[in-house]
């Protein structure tokens, strides 16, 4: 079994939906040898979804206005001035919401992706608020080929 020590892109939503806060657990454990949780006890509550907003062209960010607000949370390095070299990972900031269930989760996405606005550079925050609007998604019955049947092309 291999073991990953390291944090994963996914792992806000883990936060969101514990309440624990994964890097401070993790630097606890390096420092002091402990962390803060009782051992087998970790509770998840409601429902948390997150949106890769990945820029799909180079530029400077002369515009930057992030969503906010209870259960928001944008991690990003993004500020305005910046910029968005072609050269790196094309993920530019991550999106994730929390709500008390799976509907209100998206309509919490649905908003902040609307208000989020990257200016100066073309992202994926169209493509993303389709896919989270789109009937089949929003149903839960969908499978790996989604994107290929209901996005691409």
């Amino acid at each position: 079994m291999e073991v990953n020590a390291r944090l994963q892109v996914e792992h806000p939503v883990s936060e969101m939906l514990t309440g624990v806060d994964i890097v401070r657990q993790q630097i606890l454990a390096c420092t002091e040898n402990r962390i803060e949780l009782e051992n087998g006890v970790l509770d998840t509550h409601g429902h948390a979804i997150e949106c890769r907003i990945n820029a799909l062209s180079p530029g400077k960010i002369p515009e930057l206005e992030i969503p906010g607000g209870p259960g928001v949370r944008f991690d990003s390095a993004l500020y305005q001035g910046a910029y968005v070299p072609p050269y790196y990972d094309s993920m530019i900031a991550k999106l994730i919401v929390h709500a008390e269930n799976r509907d209100a989760a998206l309509a919490r996405m649905d908003r902040a992706l609307a208000e989020l606005l990257i200016g100066g550079v073309k992202t994926n925050t169209d493509m993303q608020r389709h896919i989270i609007n789109h009937p089949v998604f929003r149903s839960g019955s969908f499978d790996t080929s989604f994107y290929d049947r209901y996005c691409a092309g």
